[in-house]
């Protein structure tokens, strides 16, 4: 039976349009870092051969006997310094971690004979770049926000004081997005995105 992670995985990625409390464990994931505006072809590059790769393994796992649809991609980002208001800050000092989650029978070795392959049939100057990485959320509180990527901060503002209400402290100033939606094809305002902070 073929892995749907929307189906089997709700409570991570599927959340409600308000805030709630969850139990993030330990992942596997295909990431890679840059800084910058997302706009720029730089990061679309990256973005290129983090999905390069994942089908590759999915194609890999396929062929074993197992399959699963791949899972979305999803960012950490941050910023050098607090914007002086939220939402106020300028793009190309963005620092992110791009990232692909991987299903827990992929191992390190297997992504780099896969990555071999990959850079035979698909150069690509990032390929080099993606590592292997186990990750872990831990406690945190996530959101769904649907709309364009720069009305973000109306939710962040939620999270916030959804973490005051409940005695919650954000152990950083990095957020997680998941793009369960794809931006060459979904309009602005129907796209979505779930916001998680670690706490």
């Amino acid at each position: 039976m073929k892995h749907e992670w929307r189906k089997a995985e709700k409570e991570l990625y599927l959340p409600k349009t308000t805030p709630m409390y969850l139990e993030v464990p330990a992942f596997n994931f295909l990431t890679i870092t840059g800084q910058g505006d997302p706009n720029e072809s730089a990061f679309g590059d990256r973005v290129a051969a983090l999905y390069s790769l994942a089908y590759g393994i999915r194609m890999k796992l396929k062929q074993q006997g197992f399959e699963y649809t791949v899972y979305p991609l999803e960012g950490l980002w941050t910023l050098p310094a607090a914007p002086t208001a939220p939402g106020q800050f300028n793009k190309a000092d963005l620092q992110y971690k791009i990232m692909i989650r991987q299903p827990e029978s992929v191992t390190e070795t297997e992504f780099e004979v896969i990555r071999q392959a990959v850079e035979r049939k698909k150069p690509n100057m990032y390929l080099s770049q993606v590592n292997f990485e186990t990750i872990t959320d831990g406690p945190a509180v996530q959101v769904m926000h649907i709309g364009p990527y720069d009305t973000e901060s109306e939710l962040f503002a939620k999270l916030t004081a959804f973490c005051e209400t409940n005695q919650l402290t954000p152990k950083n100033h990095v957020h997680r997005e998941i793009y369960l939606s794809d931006a060459r094809r979904v309009a602005p305002e129907k796209r979505k995105t779930v916001l998680r902070y670690s706490v």
